[in-house]
């Protein structure tokens, strides 16, 4: 049997960090799905001829033994649900279209792809609520790259349908203001993290800021979704630039502390303000649990922003390298 699949990378708006039992989010996240930063796969499965290898992972060609050992914790964790994982050897041979070495984490586009491939394998069918499921179990930020466009996850009484265990779509009734937005991601180190998301998110169950922190971020998330759906882009450039430096400063007053944040990333994040307070244009940035930047922007402004940004931020990336991605609402 052979299935082809993809899913998008996605950028949190309102930060998941933090997390118990099996891989449940501490506090609500709300993110937008990109277009161009993709995992592709191509997924075989086989009869089992020994008990050995029977998880074969190749990405851009070459084998990878550790990203196998990843998807052997989730197939252990998901097979009595899901006996498909354990009734064939599985050759998946994986790809992106943003380079590996971008500092792009890709976890989130390729659990989801895999949960794709698990259920259509052993339903024959494709449901947005279980591939989320099964993706969040790989990876808790995967559980939002199933839905187009934004996807909130955590349960809030605020949100009717919103869940613990999966994330929704939650598009409906946001401003045509955000319905094109332009999200170019400014490389600022493509270095491996000297302290990976898993390990910052245990450090938060000790956190001494941790329940003011899931405060914060409850609110935050509630708001930032009135904002996008008022129209409101002051009010999100707002909350999502707090949502990013909050996520380092947690970082920092962690115990023990670590800085992924680098010299040209905070150099970047002054020209932003500069430039905005300067234009009055709404030029955002955010950033996930590394060094490089993410600058949001209505599209509507993007050849007012693009001489700009060539001029004063390409320079400041690593070997001047940046990828333009875009985030597009289509109507359903």
């Amino acid at each position: 049997m052979q299935f082809k699949t993809s899913a998008p990378s996605n950028i949190a708006l309102v930060k998941y960090w933090g997390k118990y039992d099996n891989q449940l989010p501490s506090n609500p996240s709300i993110s937008f799905t990109l277009n161009v930063c993709k995992t592709e796969m191509d997924i075989h499965l086989k009869p089992i001829e020994s008990s050995n290898d029977l998880i074969n992972v190749f990405f851009e060609g070459k084998l990878q033994p550790s990203f196998a050992t990843k998807i052997e914790n989730l197939f252990r964790k998901i097979s009595k649900d899901y006996p498909v994982v354990n009734s064939y050897k599985w050759e998946i041979h994986s790809q992106n279209t943003f380079p590996h070495s971008s500092g792009i984490a890709s976890s989130a586009s390729s659990m989801c792809a895999l949960a794709k491939a698990i259920v259509f394998f052993q339903n024959n069918h494709q449901d947005a609520q279980e591939i989320s499921k099964i993706a969040r179990i790989g990876s808790g930020s995967a559980c939002r790259s199933i839905y187009d466009y934004l996807a909130w996850w955590g349960k809030s009484h605020f949100v009717p349908g919103s869940h613990q265990e999966f994330a929704m779509d939650c598009s409906e009734s946001i401003d045509s203001m955000f319905h094109e937005y332009c999200d170019t991601i400014l490389i600022a180190s493509s270095d491996t993290k000297s302290v990976s998301s898993s390990i910052g998110h245990d450090l938060m169950n000790r956190h001494f800021y941790k329940e003011k922190r899931y405060e914060q971020a409850n609110t935050n998330a509630i708001e930032i979704l009135g904002a996008m759906r008022s129209g409101d882009l002051e009010k999100f450039g707002e909350i999502v630039e707090a949502e990013a430096l909050t996520l380092h400063a947690l970082m920092m007053m962690s115990n023990p502390s670590f800085i992924l944040l680098k010299p040209n990333t905070l150099q970047m994040i002054e020209r932003i303000r500069a430039f905005r307070h300067e234009t009055d244009l709404p030029v955002y940035f955010t950033l996930d649990a590394g060094p490089n930047i993410h600058l949001l922007y209505p599209k509507s402004i993007e050849n007012k922003v693009m001489p700009w940004l060539n001029d004063q931020l390409k320079p400041l990336c690593e070997n001047e390298f940046l990828i333009q991605d875009y985030i597009k609402y289509e109507a359903k």
